[in-house]
């Protein structure tokens, strides 16, 4: 008898670096960030560079303040923490959710030590089914975002076995589809930007994109239906990125030996 086919829930991501919530004007206002964000009603939102406790930014809750406006659940994991000031990424939805584990990425500390960089990985409830939703951001040095990314793709993170169900990686990676780090993390997953006609989505610089460096990768049994920025004039001025959203289907009921196969690797061409 053969296994029945998966049912699927539609799930819009977003995710967002929103540069501390600091905006082209010099501006920093996680409520406009908050209104950026509402305005393209997402159910779940990756956030990277948000601010926590730090003084350059009036020792705001960034990710709570964000996540209250939204009405939303979050959770908050700091890549850097120097004494009450943290730096980091956060997850936020109103599915339910729970935190799996944060934890550091390596970095090159010779000749300078560099900008620590982290993961955040979290468990979303979606019916019956749970979706791994994990974001990043990776560092500024070729070298560093390779060590970075065969972390990701390692047993901690994207091979540990309660990554072979429905899975999401979102964020800031700094590199470009012909690098060897989106190469390792297109390893395990699809990118989703690659699974829609159209042209590729330019998150970078926000007043005139012209860089794809914010990606959503999938896992394989993941539909992608729609993928772009939010290229409104509050979101060209609220942070130095823009938002990228992706329309998914998620598989919620039980799925087929296709749905559960191992993703392939991509042509990285």
């Amino acid at each position: 008898m053969s296994a029945a086919s998966p049912t699927f829930e539609p799930l819009r991501v977003l995710t967002y670096n929103v540069h501390a919530c600091k905006g082209r004007d010099r501006v920093i206002s996680p409520s406009r960030i908050a209104e950026v964000i509402a305005s393209a009603a997402p159910d779940v939102v990756a956030l990277q560079e948000v601010d926590v406790g730090r003084q350059r930014s009036d020792r705001l809750d960034q990710a709570e303040l964000i996540a209250r406006e939204l009405n939303m659940d979050f959770h908050f994991a700091p890549a850097m923490r120097v004494l009450e000031e943290e730096f980091g990424d956060a997850i936020l939805t109103s599915r339910p959710i729970r935190l799996v584990k944060a934890g550091a990425l390596p970095s090159i500390r010779f000749p300078v030590r560099l900008e620590p960089r982290g993961v955040l990985w979290t468990e979303i409830q979606l019916g019956s089914a749970k979706l791994q939703m994990l974001t990043t951001h990776l560092g500024l040095v070729r070298r560093e975002r390779r060590m970075q990314a065969e972390t990701l793709c390692g047993l901690d993170w994207l091979a540990h076995m309660h990554c072979g169900g429905p899975t999401v990686l979102a964020g800031d990676f700094n590199f470009l589809s012909r690098s060897r780090a989106y190469a390792h993390v297109t390893s395990r997953l699809h990118d989703a930007q690659r699974l829609v006609q159209g042209p590729h989505e330019a998150t970078f610089p926000a007043r005139y994109p012209r860089f794809r460096i914010d990606y959503i990768f999938v896992s394989h049994a993941i539909r992608v239906d729609r993928i772009e920025t939010l290229r409104a004039a509050a979101a060209r001025v609220a942070s130095d990125h823009l938002p990228l959203i992706a329309d998914l289907r998620i598989p919620v009921g039980a799925p087929s030996l296709r749905d559960i196969a191992r993703p392939r690797v991509l042509d990285h061409a």
